[in-house]
């Protein structure tokens, strides 16, 4: 027995040894960065689309430098994504309009579209989004002399909404449902829309209320618009990113969750909403009770 016993011993260190790489090599694996992360890695750099319009989601002050709500939010992610990879990730800052958006992240020209897209489940099979960071819906800005105040106002009207958003499929789905004949002007981008308004080409715009309100206040164009009352549709919006991209995708939603339940996104929306923004315009607009009960009940990411 004895003289077994060394044997055995051998036995069990290369048994232990052979045990403690498996376990060594798990763990390894369980931190190899894949998809958006591993290229960040490797680049240094996470590419970023950003709206030029979408005031105060993402918008271009006066030095044509993309800020906004939006924007902050994902520098709290890029500064995550630096974190987890090890090494200061610079940004590319890459125009989006809404009709090139989705193909701008399906085909990797950006890996993070910061703007003011809604997060949806139609948009979702073919997408990833962040957690909620806002809730808006469907309006209609009209002339203040104009005898629109509802949607069911539009019957022969022209309307001009913006290409490719969520905006465009309301007002289409209700002209067929009512029977309203409406005739929809698309145009590249929401800036484009407010113009075609302004020189009378179209009766009414629709469009996220928040983003028409950020048209009035931009413009001072108080006095010769109003935005009717009635929601049209609700829209959450969300960060989008590439669908398929697990490890990516969970760094961005405790990077989003962290920003809620840090206080910090009600610091934003008091900054972006509430506040004079740093193009000088002022929205005044109180959080929704639904964005409120979206941050009282995110939970908190266990340590």
């Amino acid at each position: 027995m004895a003289a077994r016993l060394p044997g055995m011993l051998a036995a069990l260190w290369l048994g232990l040894v052979a045990t403690f790489g498996a376990t060594l090599a798990v763990a390894q694996d369980a931190t190899v960065l894949s998809g958006t992360l591993k290229k960040a890695k490797d680049t240094g750099t996470l590419v970023i689309g950003y709206r030029e319009s979408s005031l105060p989601f993402s918008y271009l002050n006066q030095a044509s430098r993309p800020i906004g709500y939006s924007i902050d939010i994902c520098t709290e992610i890029v500064q995550a994504a630096s974190e987890e990879v090890g090494r200061e990730l610079a940004v590319k800052w890459v125009p989006v309009t809404s009709e090139n958006r989705f193909e701008a992240i399906t085909s990797g020209k950006i890996d993070l579209e910061c703007g003011s897209t809604t997060r949806n489940a139609e948009r979702m099979q073919t997408v990833a989004f962040s957690p909620v960071i806002f809730i808006a819906g469907t309006k209609l800005m009209v002339p203040r002399a104009s005898p629109i105040k509802s949607f069911r106002d539009l019957k022969g009207k022209t309307v001009v909404v913006t290409a490719g958003t969520t905006n465009e499929q309301a007002v289409a789905q209700l002209s067929k449902r009512f029977d309203l004949n409406i005739n929809l002007i698309r145009v590249r981008d929401h800036a484009d829309a407010f113009a075609v308004l302004s020189r009378g080409g179209a009766d009414a715009y629709a469009g996220d209320d928040v983003l028409l309100y950020g048209f009035l206040a931009h413009y001072g164009a108080g006095k010769k618009f109003i935005i009717t009352r009635d929601f049209i549709s609700y829209d959450p919006y969300g960060i989008m990113l590439r669908k398929n991209d697990p490890q990516f995708a969970t760094l961005v939603g405790k990077a989003v969750r962290d920003v809620i339940t840090s206080g910090d996104m009600e610091r934003l929306y008091k900054q972006w909403f509430m506040n004079k923004l740093p193009t000088g315009e002022r929205l005044g607009i109180p959080m929704s009770a639904e964005l409120g009960g979206i941050i009282d009940a995110t939970p908190e990411r266990p340590e």
